[in-house]
């Protein structure tokens, strides 16, 4: 398994951006499809964002399409996403996931590996 942190949440105004980082642990991180999942409070956790190997795949939630922005960066461990345009909708924790698979999934429990999340609150 490997692990994930988070970081780069905050309470942010809509209209502006935000990018938040997902850090791995290990050598074989470039393996890893990784996904941007967000859950709001009294909601199921929901997919947003996925990238797979050599960033040759991404995927993306309708409702974000257009706004947000996933990338990787594997000589850093890196997976962000970029929030342009952020809504109030947006708001929610934020989390990471893995999976040593070359799909991307929108289905949480196909993710064995998770972060802890970061909060973003979308002010209007």
């Amino acid at each position: 398994q490997v692990q994930l942190i988070e970081s780069g949440g905050g309470l942010v105004q809509a209209g502006d951006s935000l990018r938040l980082s997902c850090v791995g642990s290990g050598q074989l991180f470039a393996l890893y499809t990784v996904a941007w999942f967000r859950q709001a409070p009294g909601k199921e956790r929901e997919f947003v964002a996925g990238i797979t190997r050599l960033s040759a795949h991404t995927d993306y939630e309708a409702s974000v399409k257009g706004r947000f922005l996933i990338s990787r960066d594997d000589s850093e461990n890196t997976v962000a996403l970029l929030m342009n345009s952020p809504e109030p909708s947006d708001t929610g924790v934020y989390y990471c996931a893995a999976r040593l698979t070359n799909v991307v999934e929108r289905t949480p429990s196909m993710y064995g590996s998770w972060g802890r999340g970061t909060q973003v609150t979308v002010s209007s």
